[in-house]
């Protein structure tokens, strides 16, 4: 027993020390995920700004604090939180002796790097368009999604406006994702997390982008807003799942742009009865199931 609650106080430690060592640029560049990620929103809203798809929408949208305070919440007060208890799983995985090479299907390592690189963000991303679409289909994932939906003017910290339910449904697949590929090194996913976090920002940005030809491979602003539609196409639960690759909508047809004026409305059907503050969002979709 001593051995899980040392393991998990010394990771929940490790997560808050590392934060505060990148706040103060004490980590290397390309692994400072705090800084990265503001560098990349300031950019985005900086593009907003300069070029906006919807001009009558105002710099500080509506929720644009909310939903500021909750990209910092997700990627890093969580992040610590939940720390220790990734460790535990861990450490009882290896106990009964399933190990990071037990689910290894493809073994990458003897690629060129920027193969593995690619490789990876592929398998990723299909594994989170693939929880995404559960989160869509079933009605217990779907209330925790719903605060996701909630937004009802779109910008780029959008992106991570999301309940906290969601890491504890992404994380095990992803890391399932992760566990497939023998001889990846977590140490180069960096670039994979800094280009899925640009891509992020733009699909939720206030910026009127589709790639031109590449529209069938990378999600773009156009193609997410719709996914974000209150009214969506008879019979279905939800269109554009794509998180970074819209391949997947594309093969899977689920793919949905009538129109790109931007103009649409944004929410879902009961979406009033979504809390507006911070606290009331985090807590909601548990006790009563919500209609």
């Amino acid at each position: 027993m001593e051995k899980y609650i040392n393991a998990f106080i010394g990771s929940f430690m490790d997560s808050v020390h590392w934060t505060w060592k990148s706040i103060l640029f004490e980590v290397p560049w390309y692994t400072n995920y705090f800084w990265g990620l503001t560098a990349i929103s300031l950019l985005v809203w900086g593009l907003e700004i300069v070029f906006p798809w919807r001009k009558e929408q105002s710099i500080f949208r509506r929720d644009f604090w909310l939903d500021g305070f909750y990209m910092f919440f997700n990627f890093f007060v969580f992040a610590i939180v939940i720390s220790g208890f990734y460790k535990l799983l861990g450490i009882l995985f290896n106990d009964i002796g399933i190990s990071a090479k037990s689910l290894t299907i493809i073994d990458i390592s003897a690629l060129p790097m920027w193969a593995q690189l690619v490789i990876f963000f592929i398998i990723l991303d299909f594994v989170q368009w693939f929880t995404h679409v559960l989160l869509h289909k079933y009605p217990f994932l779907w209330k925790f999604h719903k605060i996701h939906h909630s937004v009802k003017e779109m910008g780029f910290a959008a992106h991570l406006r999301y309940h906290w339910m969601e890491n504890i449904f992404y994380k095990p697949l992803k890391t399932i994702g992760v566990m497939i590929l023998g001889g990846f090194e977590p140490e180069q996913a960096y670039i994979v997390h800094f280009i899925a976090i640009a891509i992020g920002h733009f699909n939720h940005s206030n910026i009127k982008i589709t790639w031109g030809p590449l529209k069938y491979l990378v999600n773009n602003p156009v193609m997410h807003l719709y996914h974000h539609s209150y009214v969506l196409p008879e019979g279905k639960y939800g269109v554009n799942f794509g998180i970074s690759l819209s391949l997947w909508d594309y093969i899977f047809k689920t793919n949905y742009i009538p129109e790109d004026s931007g103009t649409i409305e944004l929410g879902f059907p009961g979406d009033e009865k979504v809390p507006e503050d911070f606290v009331g969002q985090i807590t909601y979709g548990f006790g009563k199931r919500e209609k």
